[in-house]
Formats: structure tokens, sequence, C-alpha cells
């Protein structure tokens, strides 16, 4: 077979105009594969220069292939199975900035150079305030950054329009915002001066954003075979569903150099991102959290598992539309359509989405994901949301550790596991529940409120007397 590269396989050559902080596979499966469709719908013309972020990283392997790679994206949408191959050619220079530090400061000096994207994960966005020795390559991304940005002012004399839109898809809240403030902190402590940091604050503009496709990877199972049906080698495949939601908060200048909605994709620019937030956190997180005790207790293993059966379904439907949903300030079209398009995303079957993963540090999901649902509930009806009292019963009969005569491989913060231990040395139901409710220590709130203590104590009840297929079943009304 051919290898995968411009000479084997020619690809247009475009601008320059991104510079992307991350070479992994959520950004070429997400962001470049954006910018390849709106190229292919001709609202951007732009290709990729790639920076590796760590000292370790993948950008030679890019290179071998002159940037290109597949992109398979395998899900339901609407209720059809969908199946896409397609070659990404976006991806045009590679750039270790530890061993190649003059080039990466050299793009700095770019006239068509407009974006800059990243995905440092989590802990990317983070101020290092040792970091200020930009004689060499820094160590932290926002040192990085400082020094890229720090290098393009001096380059063009600090004119304003030379500024950036710089969009962050780390998975942290008001990321733009955050890398901002983490940018001027640094700029601060290194010294640079006033002008700087007012050009660095005003000709540049961050913007916060929310990123949202499941991205499995290399598939490692079926790359040799995908291969073979392409025609070439390629060991850059990555696999993605078909789902894909990236909110930017509306910035002109980020809107005109990146106009990522106006290809037909979903992709929305917002002036708040904050419903979407919410609307991700509480419907597809929410859900799954609240899942995976009920189904896990009910036998069964995976979510498309405990989408498709016909009592887990129904709970976690009612609980979207009954509990979740209200609760999310945006339009019931809106909601509607994402809920709908969660379901499609649980039933996946390319995809084996195991409901013991999605158990790991399951006390803190359960506060992240479900609790401010609960107290929105709470405040918008004045009772609480009985469907999540089940799954915090569920949850709490999970964390005795036993499946019938099978053990739980229940993994969370020890100091917790501990909690749960002394939890299940009572015996009556609503011990059990007075103590897990009432743990503001694990909460940060005391849940033991209004019913919520006969409530619980009943399901918690039923769940061990009659198993939580039987349990469910009465709860729903069966």
């Amino acid at each position: 077979m051919k290898e995968l590269n411009r000479t084997n396989f020619p690809a247009g050559e475009r601008p320059i105009k991104v510079l992307q902080f991350g070479e992994g596979n959520f950004l070429r499966a997400f962001v470049d594969w954006i910018i390849w469709n709106l190229n292919k719908a001709g609202v951007m013309n732009a290709d990729v220069a790639v920076v590796q972020p760590t000292p370790h990283g993948r950008v030679k392997d890019l290179a071998a292939q002159d940037g290109l790679y597949t992109v398979c994206l395998e899900g339901i949408d609407n209720g059809k199975k969908i199946q896409s191959r397609n070659v990404i050619d976006v991806l045009r220079d590679f750039i270790d900035p530890y061993t190649e530090y003059d080039k990466y400061l050299g793009y700095a000096a770019s006239e068509d150079l407009e974006v800059i994207v990243s995905n440092t994960t989590e802990a990317g966005i983070a101020l290092d305030t040792s970091d200020t020795d930009f004689s060499a390559c820094p160590k932290s991304f926002p040192g990085k950054l400082l020094a890229f940005l720090k290098a393009r002012y001096d380059r063009f004399g600090g004119d304003m329009t030379k500024g950036l839109a710089i969009v962050p898809c780390e998975l942290i809240d008001h990321n733009g915002e955050e890398l901002k403030r983490v940018m001027n902190e640094l700029a601060k402590i290194h010294g640079m001066s006033g002008e700087f940091i007012d050009w660095l604050n005003n000709a540049n503009h961050f913007t916060d954003t929310l990123v949202d496709r499941i991205v499995p990877g290399y598939p490692k199972d079926k790359a040799a075979q995908i291969c073979e049906e392409q025609g070439y080698t390629d060991g850059s495949i990555v696999k993605g569903e078909v789902f894909h939601l990236w909110v930017l908060r509306k910035e002109p200048f980020v809107q005109e150099r990146l106009p990522a909605d106006k290809a037909g994709l979903n992709v929305i620019y917002a002036d708040d991102i904050t419903p979407y937030k919410q609307r991700k956190v509480k419907i597809l997180n929410g859900s799954h959290t609240a899942m995976m005790p009920v189904a896990y207790l009910s036998g069964i293993d995976t979510v498309r598992e405990a989408v498709t059966d016909e009592y887990v379904g129904r709970f976690v439907k009612e609980l979207a539309a009954e509990e979740i949903k209200p609760t999310i300030d945006l339009p019931e079209d809106e909601l509607n359509a994402f809920a709908s398009a969660v379901m499609d995303r649980f039933m996946n079957p390319f995809i084996r989405h195991e409901l013991i993963s999605i158990s790991l540090n399951s006390v803190s999901k359960f506060k992240a994901r479900l609790l401010p649902t609960y107290n929105d509930y709470r405040a918008k009806f004045g009772k609480s949301p009985k469907h999540i009292l089940f799954a915090f019963a569920s949850l709490a009969v999970f964390y005795r550790g036993k499946r019938g005569d099978e053990d739980i491989p229940v993994k969370d913060d020890p100091a917790y596991l501990d909690f749960w231990k002394e939890v299940w040395k009572l015996s009556a139901p609503a011990d059990i529940a007075k103590k897990a409710l009432s743990a503001a220590e694990l909460w940060g709130q005391d849940l033991d409120e209004d019913d919520n203590l006969s409530l619980v104590s009943g399901y918690i009840r039923s769940i061990l007397e009659n198993g939580e297929t039987a349990a469910l079943k009465e709860f729903l009304g069966e």
C-alpha cells in the first residue's frame, strides 16, 4: 500500500493562519476537522502550524505523513448509523519549540497568522511563577504563548492591528478569561512594560469556549482494516463520534477570523456560553452519573445497554425531561434537540462505554453534575426531584460494594471510601439514608430536608430487599 503523504496524495496549500498548541487526537478530530470543513465550504482559506506543547509529542509522526491523517467518525445521527472517513489536509507545518525555538518565535512575524487554538489539558492553563526565562523555550503553555506574543509585539512595534484571536479548548470554566488572567500575572512577574500589557489585553482577543465530542483516538483494533479499505498506510488515524458541538463566546474579532459557524456545523457563537455549559453538564454528564448506579446494580455493564433497557432507558429519559431540562435557561426546542442527540450518543454501537469506568469518583461527579440540578429544581418547584433521589439511593447501595454475589471495584477518594464503609456498618435503611443525606462534607450541603429521608430510605429498603430492577419498576409505577 502507498504511504499517506502529499506526494502520493496531493493536497492543496493555503496560508498558515492558525497556530495550534497541541497535536493530540482531540484537536485533530475536532478543531482541525472543523477547519477542513470551513475550507471545503469556502468560508475560510487556512492551514495550521502545530506546536508540540511538551518535550515528548507527535509532531515528527505527523510531519512524516506531511500532516495528512484520516478522521473516522462513527455514531448515530437522527436514529441512523453513520460512518465516514476523510483525509484531513490542514496541518502543514510542525514545530517542536524545545528544539526549534527560533522557528517557533519566527511565526510571530507572520503577516498571515490570525488565530491561536490550544488544548493543553486542564492543567495547561496554570500559572508557573518561575517560568520567566524566555531565552529558551518556556516550560508552561502560558509562558510559551507570552513569549510568542511578546515577540510579535516587538516585531510589529506594538501595532494594535496585529493582535490575534486566541481560542483555548481546555476543559475548564471560562477558559479564555482564565488564560488571559494567567498571562497578565506572568507578564507582571516578568516585569513587562505597561505598553505591552495594554497590547496583550486590547489588541488580542481571548474567547471562552465549550467543546464536546467523544474522541476515542487511534483505533488499534481496526487500524489495519481501515488502511486496507482506504488503500494507504496511516499511523495517525483518529476515531471520533459523529456528534460535535463548539460554543464560543460571541466576539466579532474572533468570528471574523474564525467563521466556524458558517459551514453548517454544530458551532454556536453565543453572548454567554454558561447555559450551554449547564446543558452539557446537566443533561449529558448528569444523565451518565445518575444512570450508572441504577443500571449497574440492574446487571447492566455498558451505556448502550442501559439506555436500550426498557426500564433504565425510561428512567434516564424521564430524568432529563422532567427534572433536568426545566432547570436550564435555553429554548425548549434547543434542549429537546440536545437531549435527543445525547440519547443517540448513548446508543452509539461503535463505542463500548463501560459503566464501571463512569463510576470512578462518583461522589464528586454527583456533587458537580447532579446537585446543581437538584438545587435549581427545588428553587423552582419547592420540592426535591425524585429521579435524582432514586439515583442517590442507588449510588449509596453501589458504594456497599456488592452486585449480587459479585464484588464491585469501587474507586474513589480514600476518605470517601472510608465514609461509605462507616455508612454500611449500619443496618436500618433509615439510618443509612440519614447518614448519607446529612454528609455535608461530601455534598457541600445537608440533603436531609423535607421528605428526602423517607423517600431515600424507602428506595434503599426496596433495592436491598427486592433488587435494583424491581425497585426501579416500583419507582416507575410498573
